[in-house]
């Protein structure tokens, strides 16, 4: 029995859903990926959408140029150091699927590398008859000279393992090979391996994933391998990790109860022992026998309770015997986040966001004590560290931010060298970017930045697309976007980024704002930044659009269906949006952490006030929304844009949508898919904001 509540008041009035039971559901077939009937639907509808959108006047020009972009000579071929070598992986129009490729580090400092194909993706695909995506290796150190290739057909989670010979460039004859499945290996030795897969009833997890890990040694059939972790079945997955050091190679598991909690296990002889950090912690690594995490809470150790967010370290053998003694490498302010931790051979490098703005620092640690240095960066931006190597303290790293193309640097010998940047892909001439905030509902100041082009005049009149994210402590932070820029800024549009609760800008006190009874809180976040756009007379709600992906997509679902006199165009990417049975769907009982269980009445309560599918109304003029995801998305189903398509055409919305084939949780697994997708939702924006 469902119970049914009246939702608090939203804003501009009650929003009350309207609640089925699952089996009285009339799109339940539409959750059948492949069935026939839904593919049928979803042809239809792709043949509507692209006739009219291919049709609207910028679409040809924009394509053009996003192709021209994407398959560009001048982008940066992003590095990986695996011992002598600088790998790289290039997909253009004459490498639709992709190579993977190598060069040595004195040939990659030159302007035109010298690159050696290791495995061609498309010629691959060709021979075997299927449309293969590449999704990474895990290669065996020191010598890297075998590697578990991870291989998806259509662009999904779920990847088919071979063993490859990155010497000898090919398969390995007799060598490991696992099917289909989400799953992970990392190797002990040239002769076994440590995978987390599906071995069959009860090894998967209701979110997809794996529970069980087995050692599993060459020449024998999988089905005898060694179990070496079993984690409980309402566990969201168990993993095999490993941390290469200098001086040895960590082997470890981890054991998720839910997201963003686990116990980490390491092995020690012939025994897995749980490393005595927080279950809430944050697992960051192993460097020089100092065992490194973050806090998601408050913690007491000894005598001292350390702040959330904070970065320790501990020596390793100290704490496996109990011991409470550590350093806080990191203390967060209330601006200032923890971002990242890499480490090279002697140096740990350690990013921070300051108010939404990278800053990046170099750590040393000898005779017990630690030392630290910033790494001046070129603007108020973004920083990446790319690669990291074991055997080197030489290190790469990236820089961008809106108005400037992306940069690679080497770190050398303590100097950083520019190696090489993207080309100015379009003309930022004029443009302007700054920071603001906004006052959400409860009053917490939100910031945003906002990108305006040559010539902006504050008039209302701007077309203005606001883009947002507000969960799973994901940050967004400034970034350079060719496609964006070309399609968008260059054209006359203003562009606006979103720091919503949520997020992790400010660490996992600003994600735990606006967690499962507190979600509501990132719709309103998103809903004051485009109030505030209005206000200041940037936009008005005739020229305001919004974007967003996944949790975005929820996000902005959210936000049309809340307050839909806000918003002329709505992109819905790859979305969330049925949060009555987002737990049901794929890997969506993984994330009931961040939203909270539906089928528990006390949780459905708050979710049914920011769920869209239950809140859209027949009677309530809503704008023309773009939905859009992928048939192989096996993260996200693609029920949830289906669903909600059908369901507003029969209540006589009108919308598009449109389903790529392939790609995966992404924009497509090819540059044609890719421009074709962003091109479709550019040109839909222009023509609902221009």
């Amino acid at each position: 029995m469902l119970r049914i509540s009246c939702m608090v008041a939203i804003l501009l009035g009650s929003v009350v859903p309207v609640v089925f039971a699952a089996d009285d559901d009339p799109y339940l077939w539409l959750e059948e990926i492949d069935g026939a009937r839904a593919m049928e639907w979803v042809k239809a509808q792709n043949d509507v959408s692209t006739r009219e959108l291919s049709a609207v006047p910028e679409y040809s020009s924009i394509l053009k140029r996003n192709l021209e972009i994407l398959d560009s000579q001048e982008r940066i071929p992003t590095p990986t150091q695996e011992g002598r070598y600088i790998f790289n992986f290039w997909q253009d129009a004459e490498h639709e699927r992709g190579i993977l490729r190598r060069t040595s580090l004195a040939s990659y400092r030159t302007e035109k590398p010298d690159w050696e194909t290791v495995l061609d993706i498309d010629a691959l695909s060709e021979a075997e008859g299927t449309p293969w995506v590449y999704k990474g290796r895990t290669a065996l150190p020191p010598d890297y000279r075998r590697a578990m290739i991870s291989l998806s057909s259509g662009g999904g989670d779920a990847v088919e393992m071979r063993e490859f010979d990155l010497v000898g460039k090919g398969f390995v004859k007799d060598g490991f090979y696992v099917p289909v499945a989400k799953q992970d290996a990392i190797w002990k030795d040239e002769n076994t391996l440590w995978i987390a897969s599906d071995f069959g009833e009860g090894s998967m997890s209701t979110s997809g994933y794996p529970l069980v890990v087995k050692e599993w040694k060459r020449g024998t059939p999988l089905t005898e391998a060694r179990t070496v972790f079993t984690a409980r079945a309402d566990d969201v997955y168990a993993f095999p990790l490993a941390i290469e050091t200098p001086e040895r190679v960590y082997s470890l598991v981890i054991r998720a109860p839910e997201f963003f909690k686990a116990d980490v296990y390491l092995q020690m002889g012939d025994k897995l022992e749980r490393l005595p950090i927080p279950l809430d912690a944050e697992f960051q690594g192993i460097f020089k026998g100092q065992l490194l995490f973050s806090l998601r809470s408050d913690w007491t150790a000894g005598r001292r309770t350390y702040p959330q967010g904070a970065l320790l370290a501990g020596n390793l053998d100290d704490m496996m015997k109990g011991g409470q003694e550590f350093r806080m490498l990191f203390e967060p302010s209330d601006k200032v986040s923890l971002a990242d931790v890499a480490a090279t051979r002697d140096r740990l490098l350690m990013s921070t966001l300051d108010n939404v703005h990278s800053r990046l620092y170099r750590m040393g640690f000898e005779g017990g004590e630690w030392t630290k240095e910033e790494i001046g960066l070129p603007g108020l931006g973004s920083v990446g560290v790319t690669s990291t190597s074991v055997d080197t303290d030489d290190f790469f790293l990236t820089y961008e931010d809106f108005l400037t193309p992306g940069s690679l640097f080497l770190v050398e010998g303590g100097q950083s060298r520019k190696l090489r940047s993207l080309p100015a892909f379009f003309d930022a001439g004029g443009m302007k970017v700054s920071q603001h905030e906004a006052t959400s509902k409860d009053g917490t100041r939100i910031p945003y930045f906002r990108v305006t082009p040559k010539g902006f005049q504050a008039n209302g009149k701007a077309p203005t697309l606001l883009y947002g994210y507000g969960g799973f402590e994901v940050a967004m932070d400034p970034s350079y976007s060719a496609t964006v820029g070309a399609s968008w800024l260059e054209r006359g549009g203003v562009f606006v980024l979103a720091n919503l609760r949520g997020g992790g800008e400010f660490g996992p006190r600003w994600h735990e704002a606006a967690l499962r009874e507190n979600r509501i809180k990132s719709f309103e976040d998103f809903i004051a930044v485009a109030e505030d756009l209005i206000a200041t007379r940037v936009t008005s709600p005739e020229h305001l659009g919004i974007m967003g992906g996944s949790q975005g997509g929820l996000l902005v679902g959210g936000a049309f269906t809340m307050r839909p006199d806000l918003f002329k165009a709505v992109v819905c990417q790859v979305p969330l949006l049925d949060m009555k049975r987002f737990n049901k769907l794929l890997a969506g009982a993984s994330w009931m952490a961040e939203y909270g269980n539906p089928d528990v009445p006390e949780d459905w309560e708050f979710i049914q006030t920011w769920s869209p599918y239950q809140l859209v109304k027949p009677d309530v003029d809503y704008p023309k929304v773009f939905f859009w995801t992928n048939t192989r998305d096996d993260r996200v189903h693609p029920g949830h844009a289906r669903k909600m398509v059908a369901r507003m055409e029969e209540m006589g919305h009108p919308v598009y949508y449109f389903e790529n084939i392939e790609g995966g949780h992404g924009a497509g697994s090819t540059n044609r898919q890719r421009a074709e997708i962003t091109t479709m939702q550019y040109s839909y924006l222009w023509s609902m904001l221009r």
